[in-house]
């Protein structure tokens, strides 16, 4: 997953509207980084865009929702048709890793601690599968019945990575060199696209 601008959070809002959804949403993923799902409010993040906190409610609907568009505003799918299959493990282990490597995943470090405790945090994280991950890989592997399985296997790998390196920073794991960690996460990926479930 890549970073990316978005255009905003629905196509009935004029594009006279788009810099004030988008001040709302840069003022989101700051205020939810740093203070968290449960401590952030639409009051904070009003007074942090400038805007009213009606403003927000009507461009996004609720907290809840507003916190599922900054992490669907950050990330787009990662495109792995033209990649060779024998190498899609490593090159998704790369993408996946290289934001939080570079620092540049303060909203999504604030994503995936808050999902584990919070429904709502646990569902943006389980539509970041749906609508990024699963889509790249079935246009890789469009064959596969199993895809949806091997997806979530490979979240499940990619988030113990995170978790282990980035979050809690348990060694060795954190001070691993980044290339030879991608290499270890890219074939344990490769294994699971790789080989059949049954």
């Amino acid at each position: 997953m890549t970073h990316s601008d978005v255009r905003g959070p629905a196509p009935r809002f004029s594009e006279r509207s788009a810099p004030t959804r988008q001040a709302i949403l840069d003022a989101a993923r700051a205020r939810f980084a740093s203070d968290g799902y449960d401590k952030t409010t639409v009051r904070s993040i009003a007074a942090d865009a400038g805007v009213a906190a009606a403003m927000v409610m009507r461009y996004y609907g609720s907290k809840a929702d507003l916190f599922a568009a900054t992490t669907r505003a950050g990330f787009t799918a990662l495109d792995l048709t033209q990649v060779p299959r024998h190498e899609i493990g490593e090159r998704f282990a790369r993408a996946s890793l290289e934001p939080w490597e570079r620092g540049d995943s303060a909203a999504m470090a604030a994503l995936h601690r808050s999902a584990v405790t919070h429904p709502d945090a646990a569902a943006a994280v389980q539509r970041l599968i749906d609508t990024q991950l699963l889509p790249a890989l079935k246009d890789a592997f469009p064959d596969d019945p199993d895809i949806e399985v091997k997806a979530g296997l490979m979240h499940s790998q990619g988030l113990g990575v995170i978790v282990g390196r980035y979050l809690l920073r348990l060694e060795p794991l954190a001070s691993l060199d980044f290339e030879d960690l991608v290499r270890s996460v890219g074939r344990t990926l490769q294994h699971h696209l790789d080989h059949p479930m049954r």
